[in-house]
Order: structure tokens, then sequence, then C-alpha cells
């Protein structure tokens, strides 16, 4: 095991920039989700960790060591892809064992590790079949298996359930959390969903056009994001943002967004000092069964409320809404930076 660092490091493929000036230190055992939309810079950044793109400028260090010039099979890590990459022809036992083959593990040395690994992600009875044989979670489990084995210092993982099912997804990501616990091993996961990075890392850093724009646990990327772009990205649903003076805040509103989570909107029942308060009109409504999700519009603005499944809402109709003023986020319209809360 070993801790991680991005000192100042930067990736440009011509005139791009896809990672820019990124500084983040991984602690011994922490787990860590890159997160971001498409094309923000999270898999280059795990690529250039993983050796397999070259770094144009700062340094990486595994442990102690700068890896830059470290060929990727000299760093003591394991990659787990988005694609399974199994071998179709081997069996499960076989695809455990190749990487440690071509190590020239000693037999026995294999077997242990292999038969390890198979019994913690619960493929013992599966070793002699085929990847044709397995279902989707299986296969991923394969695929886990085969980075464990190696008994690196660091597991690195790019999307790896994304060809997962929804329901299989979730199971996964538990599954993928006992294992690191269990293993302790340091784990950069590299993921656009933001659920995913909500419930399984220790701490998160949100990417954005090849920028680091917060890095903090779950908790402090929910509860007080630095810009709009981290406020909106983080949350599901996102969270409301609309000029400042579309709520009675009494603050005006030059230059202020205000920001509150869909969760934190209540129906009014009688005016309340604690509260910002605004008419809306409802224009869709989501059952989710312990909950409903209404779409509102507030002036031109639509916003997204989490009420209790009693709440009597109807297309058409018309709430007066109720956000307490220690629930709302206050950013520059301008630059996006937050600015402060009003409560």
């Amino acid at each position: 095991m070993a801790s991680i660092t991005f000192d100042h490091v930067t990736k440009r493929f011509d005139e791009t920039v896809a990672v820019n000036d990124l500084s983040i230190d991984i602690a011994d055992g922490e787990f860590l989700v890159l997160v971001g939309p498409s094309g923000c810079g999270k898999t280059t950044a795990l690529r250039m960790l993983a050796g397999l793109e070259d770094i144009s400028d700062g340094r990486v260090l595994i442990g102690d060591r700068v890896v830059n010039n470290v060929p990727p099979g000299k760093r003591d890590i394991a990659m787990v892809f988005q694609s399974y990459a199994l071998y179709p022809h081997m069996t499960v036992y076989g695809n455990l064992a190749f990487g440690l083959r071509n190590f020239d593990v000693p037999k026995a040395e294999i077997a242990r590790r292999v038969h390890e690994a198979a019994d913690v992600l619960e493929l013992d009875k599966l070793l002699k079949r085929k990847p044709k044989q397995l279902s989707g979670g299986q296969r991923q489990r394969v695929a886990l298996g085969r980075a464990i084995v190696r008994e690196p210092s660091a597991f690195l993982m790019d999307e790896p359930l994304s060809n997962l099912d929804a329901a299989l997804r979730v199971q996964t990501r538990a599954e993928i959390l006992k294992l690191q616990q269990r293993l302790d091993t340091t784990t950069i996961y590299v993921t656009h969903d933001q659920v995913e990075a909500m419930t399984m890392g220790d701490r998160i850093a949100v990417m954005s056009l090849g920028v680091l724009q917060q890095i903090g646990s779950p908790h402090a990327l929910y509860t007080n994001p630095v810009n709009t772009f981290v406020a909106k990205f983080i949350g599901s649903p996102a969270m409301n943002l609309l000029p400042a003076d579309a709520v009675e805040l009494g603050l005006g509103g030059a230059g202020r967004l205000v920001g509150f989570r869909p969760e934190d909107v209540e129906l009014a029942n009688g005016r309340r000092a604690d509260c910002a308060e605004c008419d809306a009109t409802v224009e869709v409504v989501q059952y989710l069964g312990d909950e409903q999700l209404a779409y509102l519009k507030l002036r031109d603005e639509e916003i997204v409320a989490k009420l209790p499944v009693e709440a009597d809402l109807q297309p058409g109709m018309q709430r007066r809404l109720a956000i307490p003023h220690k629930k709302l986020h206050l950013f520059d319209a301008a630059t996006g930076v937050a600015v402060g809360t009003v409560g």
C-alpha cells in the first residue's frame, strides 16, 4: 500500500489542455473518487498515474517515488477498466492467474492468491468456467479479482460499473466498498455518476474542463459547494439556482444567485421569519413512493422540490414555498464562486 500524489500535474494534447495543474494528496488506504462530466480530465489523470499517458508538466508520486518515467508494469498498481477485458478462451482461474504467470510468480503462490481472491469475491465455485458462462456481475468480479491477486500498492478503477444494469451497480458498489475496506488498499475510482461518488468515496475530487474544482468529503461537498458547478453537479436532483431576487430575501438580485436543495423546500404554512418564501406554479409531479418530486415554475425559472407524498400537488396548482435561511447558498452571478449563506 502507498500514498499517491499529483504534484501540479498537467497534460496537453497538442493545443488542448486535458488536465491543468492538478494537485491532490491521497493518503495510504484512502478511497478517492474522481468525478465529473465527460471530457473533464478524470480518466486522463488516472491514465497518467497508471503510466498509460505521458505527463506534460508536474510529478506523480506513488509513495515517495516519482513515477513519471517508470513503465506501467513497474508502478505496482492494478487497474480495473470499464470493459472487463477477460480472455474468452481461459477459465476464471486462468484469467486470475494470467498476470502473475507473466511476472514469474511461483505456481504455489499463484494458487494461494487466486483461491484467496476467489474466496473474497465468491468466485470459488466458478473457477472452471469461461467468461461466456458468467453473468455481467460475475465477469466484473473476475476483473476485480485479477487486480486483487496482484496485491498492488493501489487500485485504479475507471468506470468499472458502467456496463452493469442499475440494480447490479448498486450491489457491486457495496461489494467494492467492503472489498476495499477489507484489503485497506489505496483506491482511485473514476466515475461520471455523482451518486456513485457520494456513496463510495472517503473524499471526492470534482473536476471540470481539466481543472480540480473542489475536493473533500461527500458531506463537505454537499453542504458547502465552493461554486455553482459543484453545487449543480453534486446532489440528485441538482441544487436549484436562480437570481436572488426571485425569493423574498431582502438582498436584492444584483450580482447574486441563490441556491437551495430540492429536499430543503417546504410548503409554506403561515409566514416564518427564518424562511425565504416565493410563489410557484406546479408543472409536473413525479411519485416516488415515499416522496414526490415537483417541478415548478417560479417567475421565469424552473425549480425542483422534493416533498412528502401527503402534499397536495397537481399540475397548474399555485403553491407558496418556504426555504429555511440556513439552507440557502449565495453565489456570485459573474464568477459562480460561493460568497456565503443566508442563515
